[in-house]
Formats: C-alpha cells, sequence, structure tokens
C-alpha cells in the first residue's frame, strides 16, 4: 500500500505521507476559512510582481505630510512607516556591526547580501517578481506585508471593494490568521526561512512575539472606524491574542515534524527548546518540578510557553480540549526524552489538536464575559508554577497587558481601575525585563499583586 497520497484541496495538489493527510486537510481547511474561501499565499511566495514602495509614497496616495481631513483613509501612511515603523529600517540593520559580526561567524560574505538575512530583513522576492523600482534597501516595505501590487494597486484606488482587491492579490492582514501567519513567518519562521540555534549563537537576538502585543505597538497607519467596519473584519485583542498563540505553537510544531529542520546533526534543532533550560548559571538553583512537564531536572525542555498561553484560553472556550491539550503536551514533553522519532510523532498529534483550536478561536466571539476569567487562569496558571520559565512568563506578561486593554475598550474596567491594573502589571514588565535576571519568586510576587488589584476590582 502506497505509504504516500496525492491530495486536492482548493485547486492545490499535494503529495504528502499518508498518516499526515488528515492534518493537511485540517489546516487547509482553516486557511480557506479564514480568508473568504481561497487559500492565502504569503506575499514573498506570490505570483504577483512586487512594484517598491515609491509606487505607494505619492502625496495624493499615501506619501501626504498630514493625515486628509475628508478622506475614509490616512493618506499618510508611507510617512508613517518611513519614519516610525521599524521595518523600514530592517535592511539597515544588516548593515550595523552586530550583524557584520554575525556574518562573519555563520561564513557569510556580508549581512546584506545574504538571502538567509534579506528573506526577512527586505522585500526579497524571486528575480522575477522584483519590479524595476522595488529596492531591498527600503527595507520591509509595502509589498512585503500588502502583497505584490501589480493587479490591485490600481484597483484599490478605483474598486472600495475589500474582497475585490484581496482577489487580485491583497494580502488580508485584518484577519488575525492571514496576520499571525504572515507575522510568525519572519518572528518565528516557516519551511523557507528559518532563525536556527546557529544563527542565534552567532549572535542574532531571541525572537519572542505576541501577535496582540506587536499589532499595538506597530505605528497604526490605518483608521478604524465606520468605514473601516464595512470593509474589513475587526478582531478583539483577545481573539487576536488567542489565534496568535496557537498559530505560532503550530509553526513551532511544523518545524519540529519537518525532517529538515528539526535536527541538527546529532542534536536536535535546539532553538524549538527553552533557552534558559541550559542558558542560565549553574548557581542559580531555580529549578522546580512543572505538572505540565512532568519532567526530571537536567532535561532540555521544549519550549512550550506558547502552549501554556493555549491551554489557558481553551479551557474557558473549550474545556475538553484543553484537557486533551495538557495531555498531549505532557506526552510531547516525555517524547522528547526518548528519542527524535518519538518527538516528531507526538508533536503530529499535538498539531491536529492545534489546528482545530485555531478553527475554534476564529469563530469563537470573544466578549467582555470571558476577559476576566482569561485573566484570572492567568495568574492562576502561574501561581501552580508554569511560569519558571522566561519565556512562559514573557508571553503570560504580554497576555495580561492584551486582556487588560481589551477589558478597557469593552467598557469591562474604567479608567482608574484600568491605571490600577496596569501598575501592578509594570512589577510582572519589570521581573521579564532581562532574560538572565529572571528569577521566578519574583515573577509569583509580581502576579500577585495583579491578582490583588483584580480582586478589588
Amino acid at each position: 500500500m502506497a505509504s504516500k497520497l496525492w491530495v486536492l484541496a482548493g485547486g492545490m495538489r499535494f503529495f504528502a505521507p499518508k498518516h499526515m493527510v488528515p492534518t493537511l486537510l485540517v489546516l487547509f481547511g482553516i486557511v480557506v476559512a479564514a480568508s473568504g474561501g481561497r487559500a492565502q499565499t504569503l506575499p514573498q511566495y506570490g505570483k504577483d510582481i512586487h512594484l517598491g514602495v515609491v509606487t505607494c509614497a505619492g502625496s495624493s496616495c499615501h506619501g501626504a505630510i498630514k493625515p486628509f481631513k475628508k478622506s475614509t483613509v490616512l493618506q499618510n501612511e508611507y510617512v508613517i512607516w518611513q519614519k516610525k515603523d521599524k521595518h523600514a529600517k530592517a535592511y539597515d540593520v544588516l548593515l550595523n556591526e552586530r550583524s557584520k559580526r554575525i556574518a562573519r561567524n555563520l561564513g557569510l560574505k556580508a549581512a546584506n547580501t545574504a538571502k538567509i538575512c534579506l528573506d526577512c530583513h527586505a522585500d526579497n522576492v524571486p528575480k522575477d517578481k522584483a519590479g524595476k523600482t522595488l529596492q531591498l534597501s527600503d527595507g520591509v516595505g509595502c509589498e512585503a506585508c500588502h502583497g505584490g501590487a501589480q493587479r490591485w494597486l490600481g484597483t484599490h484606488v478605483a474598486i472600495p471593494d475589500h474582497k475585490q482587491n484581496v482577489a487580485a492579490g491583497l494580502y488580508p492582514t485584518e484577519d488575525p490568521v492571514a496576520r499571525a501567519k504572515l507575522c510568525l513567518s519572519c518572528h518565528f519562521g516557516d519551511q523557507n526561512k528559518f532563525v536556527t540555534h546557529r544563527i542565534m549563537g552567532a549572535g542574532h537576538p531571541r525572537m519572542p512575539f505576541e501577535l496582540d502585543t506587536f499589532t499595538a505597538i506597530q505605528p497604526a497607519h490605518y483608521r478604524i472606524d465606520s468605514d473601516y467596519a464595512k470593509r474589513k473584519k475587526i478582531a478583539n485583542g483577545i481573539q487576536t491574542w488567542a489565534i496568535g498563540q496557537a498559530l505560532a505553537i503550530q509553526q513551532t510544531l511544523d518545524a519540529m515534524t519537518d525532517p529538515k529542520r528539526n535536527r541538527d546533526g546529532i542534536f536536535p534543532e535546539l532553538v524549538l527548546f527553552d533557552c534558559q533550560s541550559c542558558h542560565h548559571p549553574i548557581s542559580n538553583l531555580r529549578w522546580q518540578p512543572r505538572k505540565g512537564t512532568g519532567l526530571p531536572p537536567g532535561v532540555v525542555r521544549i519550549n512550550d510557553a506558547n502552549l501554556i498561553m493555549l491551554r489557558i484560553i481553551a479551557k474557558r472556550v473549550d474545556p475538553k480540549m484543553s484537557e486533551k491539550l495538557l495531555n498531549e503536551t505532557i506526552a510531547l514533553h516525555q517524547a522528547s526524552t526518548k528519542g527524535m522519532d518519538a518527538m516528531a510523532k507526538a508533536a503530529e498529534t499535538l498539531k491536529q489538536t492545534v489546528g482545530k483550536l485555531v478553527g475554534i478561536f476564529a469563530k469563537h466571539k470573544f466578549s467582555s464575559a470571558d476577559m476576566k476569567p482569561l485573566l484570572e487562569g492567568l495568574i492562576a496558571e502561574g501561581r501552580r508554577g508554569e511560569f519558571t520559565d522566561y519565556a512562559a512568563a514573557e508571553q503570560a506578561t504580554m497576555a495580561m497587558g492584551a486582556i487588560i486593554e481589551a477589558m478597557r475598550k469593552a467598557g469591562v474596567i474604567n479608567k482608574k481601575q484600568t491605571a490600577a491594573l496596569n501598575e501592578a502589571l509594570g512589577e510582572s514588565y519589570k521581573a521579564v525585563e532581562k532574560d538572565d535576571t529572571y528569577r521566578p519568586e519574583t515573577y509569583l510576587a509580581a502576579l500577585a499583586k495583579v491578582d490583588s488589584v483584580l480582586k478589588s476590582l
């Protein structure tokens, strides 16, 4: 009997291992459902030509010095991106001393000419998709996120129909599933580009990411109003956070089950594991048992920070799925002590559960009734000892910030209560300010302050 099968879905054909067919169909269905019935290809891998930021920068288009008063869009998006958005400086980073050092350590001629760097630090599309005015030195420009403008450049002005523009190649960044997939392709990696442990060892910074937090700190070059609501989908911060967590662990599990990415010589790919399980002073005696792993001391742990967040969200939305997720997470941790094949098999099982949760979260209408219980769930999980690892505490802190802001926007808490919660949360941010000085007991004390304020509301 054949070990591989052809899978036909949405007009796309896959030659896949037989055991992975159900997972591929589940995940394909999620992406299609989240993007209006058609599979979304990331801008970098699309079929359209990228024309460069100059085509968007005209003073009557998106290059105005100030917002237009009577326009439904700001019109000064290019200026906001150029002056305030770090994506505009992504290529320039490749010219600094740290990048030069990384390039030397990796045996590269130069960071600003190496594909491994340009794929995330610029709009680095294949030559046949690069228009004459596309400049790599522009960094992560308009089309790196919104898709090659060859077909939609004119229609998005002439036709105020977002669905038609998406059909013409515009990438739907307003959809949290599509946005998570796009952001994580660089802020974690995908099958074509991936920040490995070797790259980290050469000097690349850590890659923490949380979708709602990063969306909030991104300089907004759009105006959410009634016109925006008519044209596009608006997801609240809780849904964005939930979907971001699910897609993040999905990407991790994809790498863990990919033979081309899940190992490095005799070792597994160590970027998939918790950094601080190795990188902390031996004199820092901070190990303690965690029910969520079931692992003994001295074992290099898989980075399960996103799985912890996912479990908290699932407990609110679908308790049975949360229990299933916990059991499969523990099974993954246990399998990691047995060998690569066992770990990949456990990761494959877990990936199917996570894929189902993406669909559940995309459909769930996260309301004000969900917000306080989710915040309480985060605090409770921390007090049970699940945030002893730095990465989990970091994710929990960003999650609490996202929930508090969502509570404020929904009117669940007033201005005074918001200020009180954010002041208490400030202690958590201080506790995770530096990974090398993180202490679980300090973080627990910070969590207790948030808990105290929350109970007083």
